[in-house]
C-alpha cells in the first residue's frame, strides 16, 4: 500500500491568491487596521499566518482574537474563490482519478490549511471527494506537526502497517520537503507554486518535477 499525501495550495490548485484577500480584508474589516507588515504563507499553516497577522500589527495573538481572524477569514473565503478566478493545476484531475481507481493507493491531504478551509477551497474546484484523511493546520505552528497529525491520521484510517517509506508527499515548496522527512516519508516536489525545479531540488526531495500533467516518472515509484 502507498499513501499519497497532497498539499493543496500551489499543488492541486491555484486559488488566485483568493486565501491570502480573504484573510487580510478579514484583519483590516474586522479589526480597522491598515495592512502594513506582509508576511510569508507558503508553505505555512493558517494557524501560523494568522498568528503572526496579529502580531505584526499590533493586535493581541490569543486564542479569542486568533478565532475572531479565522471566521472572518472562512465567511470571505467563498466569495474569494469565485472573484479570483483560479484553477486545478494541470495534470491533478487525471491524477487523482486514476489513483482513485487503484486499490493499492490510499490518498489523503498534508496542508496548511485549517479544515474548513481546506475543504472550502476542494469544493470549489470538485476535488473534495477524493480525500479522506490528513493532517490540516487548525491547531499547529508548525508545518512539521501537520505531517505528525498525518501520520496519526494515516494509522487511524486502518494503514496501522504501512511502512514510512510507503508514504509519499506531494508538495510544491521546501516546507513541504522538509515536513515529510520529519515522518520518515519520501516526497515528490512539484514547481507549481512559487518555487522553481532548481530551488526545490536544492532541498533534495525524492523527485522534482515542473508540473504534473505527466505524472509517470511519479508513478514509477509506485
Amino acid at each position: 500500500m502507498v499513501i499519497c499525501l497532497f498539499d493543496i495550495d500551489g499543488t492541486l490548485l491555484a486559488s488566485g491568491g483568493a486565501g491570502k484577500a480573504a484573510l487580510e480584508t478579514a484583519l483590516t474589516e474586522d479589526f480597522g487596521v491598515t495592512l502594513t507588515v506582509r508576511i510569508p504563507y507558503a508553505g505555512r499553516t493558517d494557524r501560523a499566518i494568522i498568528r503572526d497577522l496579529l502580531r505584526e500589527h499590533g493586535l493581541d495573538e490569543s486564542p479569542a482574537l486568533l478565532a475572531r481572524l479565522l471566521e472572518g477569514y472562512l465567511r470571505r473565503l467563498p466569495a474569494a474563490l469565485a472573484e479570483h478566478k483560479g484553477c486545478v493545476l494541470p495534470g491533478i484531475q487525471p491524477l487523482l482519478d486514476e489513483l482513485g481507481r487503484r486499490d493499492d493507493v490510499a490518498v489523503g491531504l498534508l496542508t496548511g490549511n485549517v479544515r474548513a478551509g481546506a475543504r472550502t477551497k476542494l469544493d470549489h474546484f470538485g476535488l473534495f471527494e477524493h480525500f479522506r484523511f490528513g493532517g490540516f493546520g487548525d491547531e499547529h505552528f508548525d508545518r512539521d506537526d501537520v505531517a505528525r497529525e498525518a501520520l496519526a491520521a494515516i494509522r487511524a484510517h486502518g494503514h496501522e502497517t504501512v511502512a514510512a517509506e510507503n508514504i509519499w508527499v506531494i508538495g510544491d515548496t521546501p516546507l513541504d520537503i522538509r515536513c515529510a522527512r520529519a515522518i520518515g516519508a519520501r516526497v515528490a516536489a512539484i514547481a507549481t507554486g512559487m518555487h522553481s525545479v532548481d530551488q526545490l531540488r536544492a532541498a533534495n526531495p525524492d523527485v522534482v518535477l515542473p508540473n504534473l500533467a505527466d505524472p509517470r516518472p511519479l508513478l514509477a515509484q509506485w
